[in-house]
């Protein structure tokens, strides 16, 4: 991509809707302090908001070239392979552009798209046009099953691949990482918190507003469940991240399941979202704490062994 990105980045869906009401002038503090924070990552959708967090940001970074802008395109159209064509990636990439004000954006991925779209060499080959003719400047793509993953890597033109990764979500470790790695890929690790489960802040009697999606898509009903509590069943997953907050002991919760994606060998970045200045700081702070130790990697695997893998390991 030949652009680098800080260990910690920022994932803006919060920004532009599904997870509650956010002012734009809340946005621009939470970036602010995002960038103060020596954050340089930032990873949108045109479908956030329908455009609402490309615009926002777009409205923070103009001045700010030490910024890497990734977005994502093809979730505003029915989710058909045959609308992955190049004529729809131009007219995609030209909306976001003109959203971010930019002449060519840094990093476009393809959003979690039909798994046979993975596998389409013409996919690939529009991808590169949009490269050649200076739309974007390197394109990869967000999925959420591994299998996607590994064809994504497969292809010499992909730079990066967004995954689900956290202590309840350990099946990218065993191919992907690996893959990546030998390739070169970056690896982008999102829902990092399992959608604030591993925050440790949320009980049995915690409530969402009705437009949060931690809400009304905890069964699928309005995009794949894996990107709401990571796939894990609420109170299975409240359960279990009350035993990451003992095992993290006087860490903060957040910043050490933060810390243990990090930790992973082959993560590029990865994107907390947040919704406030001081979630920002808590999310930061992560990569200033100690790697965990060997004990506490263990407690977390026989964790995952025992609460978690049974509902997500073999789905995604």
């Amino acid at each position: 991509m030949g652009r680098t990105a800080g260990v910690i980045g920022l994932g803006a869906w919060q920004l532009g809707g599904d997870w509650g009401d956010v002012s734009e002038g809340d946005a621009h503090a939470t970036l602010q302090a995002a960038v103060d924070s020596g954050v340089t990552f930032i990873d949108t959708a045109d479908v956030y908001g329908d455009g609402r967090s490309e615009q926002i940001i777009g409205s923070f970074v103009k001045d700010k070239p030490q910024l890497t802008v990734a977005t994502k395109m093809g979730r505003r159209v029915p989710q058909a392979p045959e609308n992955y064509t190049l004529d729809n990636f131009r007219a995609w990439t030209d909306r976001s552009r003109a959203n971010l004000g930019v002449e060519t954006l840094d990093l476009v991925q393809l959003h979690c798209p039909p798994t046979p779209v993975f596998s389409a060499g013409a996919v690939y080959d529009a991808l590169d046009t949009l490269v050649a003719e200076g739309r974007i400047g390197a394109y990869g793509v967000s999925v959420e099953k591994v299998d996607e993953a590994l064809a994504a890597i497969a292809r010499p033109g992909t730079a990066s691949v967004q995954i689900i990764l956290n202590a309840f979500r350990l099946k990218p470790l065993e191919r992907v990482l690996p893959a990546a790695a030998e390739a070169g890929v970056g690896i982008i690790a999102r829902v990092p918190l399992a959608s604030g489960l591993l925050s440790g802040r949320y009980d049995e009697h915690t409530t969402f507003a009705a437009d949060d999606h931690r809400n009304y898509n905890r069964h699928g009903e309005a995009f794949d469940v894996g990107e709401t509590f990571s796939g894990v069943p609420y109170e299975v997953g409240v359960a279990a991240a009350r035993e990451v907050r003992s095992i993290a002991g006087t860490a903060p919760t957040a910043a050490f399941a933060l810390r243990w994606v990090i930790d992973q060998p082959g993560v590029t970045t990865v994107i907390p979202g947040a919704r406030t200045v001081e979630q920002v700081r808590g999310n930061v702070a992560a990569a200033d704490l100690p790697p965990l130790t060997d004990s506490q990697l263990s407690d977390l695997e026989r964790l995952y062994d025992e609460r978690i893998r049974a509902h997500v390991h073999d789905r995604w």
